[in-house]
């Protein structure tokens, strides 16, 4: 299951175990995007029990906070790391060129980011990653022939960043906290208008979201998952992405990923429902728990592919890494505008935690059995057909 196969449209090796762990994470990106799609953006970290807080909203929202918060967008982002090393190595090998990497990796992920910004501002998902994570890459691909110490040094940066600056932080004087409440406040009974409003005020709001995210939020954005793009590289320079290491040592990951990110987890969800007001603190090691726990998915994932059950368990995923790009998309077609959009059933706010997190998962066993029947008959998938036309300069082939 870890081995290659000719499986590109243009006869190109892939490597089963990054597809299972790509389309693993992007379907698990939809239990953290679903919450954004169907009640307020800000209420999902502000205001928790402004979405839903029933005993059975309780065990999803703590059961998505352990495991899933932070590390579907991890997975993904270790995997463009390991993508360009795969790519620019490939394109280097292929020519002589000192500017061949650079203009040929640049042009896919300008490619790239054109997709996130169109699906930002027509398709109206203001929380899109592929525009990040097409800066992102660009800026990663300049510490691409680092070794793989170095990439990781690198690529710890944020989470060193943070924990740094909110050590500091927590040591200065406190400051009161009724502004950012009442701005937070504000922000979820605007989101909520126009969740709640007519087909315009919600092309508007979602827009302006977005918009608003570009402004503020984009550089922090790109420096985080060019940083894990750069964990991701090193990882797979040492061969742990693609299987390449021993059981015993799968194990030694899992065992510290764990080990050291759910402690962190259960304590900053603890801090979250507090609900007492006081400062909370977790903030400034959640990087470090995030890549953590990352690190324990990426081996739980390796140990399983090694087993009869396992392998057999986790083989369609294949199909939704490969075709990831447009499950992604179709996730906003689906949930954002035929679920909760006025243009479809309009159901924003409706949910609460538990039904959310049902509903992520339907739709993702729907988009796994999609993916699948898709490449019993064609060899790419719709928009990566699109990206990679582009991207060659030329129309790549269906079937």
């Amino acid at each position: 299951m870890s081995g290659t196969a000719a499986a590109e449209p243009d006869g190109a090796p892939r490597i089963a175990l990054l597809d299972i762990l790509r389309g693993v994470a992007i379907l698990a990106i939809l239990l953290m995007n679903v919450s954004e799609m169907g009640a307020s953006m800000t209420a999902n970290w502000s205001d928790i029990r402004h979405i839903g807080w029933s005993g059975a909203d309780r065990v999803a929202w703590w059961l998505r906070t352990l495991l899933v918060e932070g590390t579907a967008r991890a997975l993904l982002e270790m995997l463009f790391g390991a993508g360009m090393v795969i790519l620019t190595e490939r394109i280097a090998a292929a020519s002589d060129a000192v500017i061949a990497v650079p203009l040929r990796y640049g042009w896919r992920n300008i490619v790239l980011w054109a997709f996130g910004i169109a699906h930002m501002v027509l398709l109206l998902w203001p929380g899109d990653i592929l525009h990040t994570y097409a800066l992102s890459a660009l800026l990663a691909c300049a510490f691409r022939t680092l070794p793989a110490r170095a990439l990781l040094a690198v690529g710890l940066s944020y989470a060193a960043f943070t924990l740094v600056t909110g050590m500091v932080a927590i040591h200065a004087p406190a400051r009161p906290q009724t502004a950012r409440i009442a701005a937070d406040a504000a922000a979820v009974a605007r989101e909520d208008a126009f969740g709640h409003g007519d087909r315009a005020a919600w092309v508007a709001g979602q827009r302006r979201v977005g918009l608003e995210r570009l402004a503020t939020d984009e550089i922090v954005f790109v420096w985080e998952a060019a940083a894990t793009m750069l964990v991701g590289a090193a990882l797979f320079r040492w061969g742990a992405l693609q299987g390449g290491w021993s059981r015993r040592c799968y194990r030694w990951l899992l065992a510290g990923g764990y080990g050291i990110g759910l402690p962190l987890r259960i304590y900053g969800a603890w801090e979250a429902t507090r609900f007492d007001g006081r400062v909370e603190v977790a903030w400034i090691w959640e990087d470090i728990a995030r890549l953590a726990m990352t690190c324990g998915h990426v081996a739980a994932i390796a140990l399983a592919v090694t087993t009869v059950v396992g392998a057999r368990l986790l083989a369609p995923f294949v199909a939704a890494g490969r075709t990831a790009l447009t499950l992604y998309v179709a996730q906003t077609l689906i949930v954002s505008w035929l679920i909760f959009s006025p243009f479809g059933l309009g159901l924003y706010g409706a949910f609460g935690w538990a039904w959310l997190m049902a509903l992520a998962l339907a739709v993702d066993a729907l988009l796994l059995w999609g993916a699948n029947l898709w490449l019993r008959h064609y060899r790419i998938a719709p928009v990566e057909w699109a990206w990679r036309s582009l991207v060659e300069v030329r129309r790549l082939p269906f079937r």
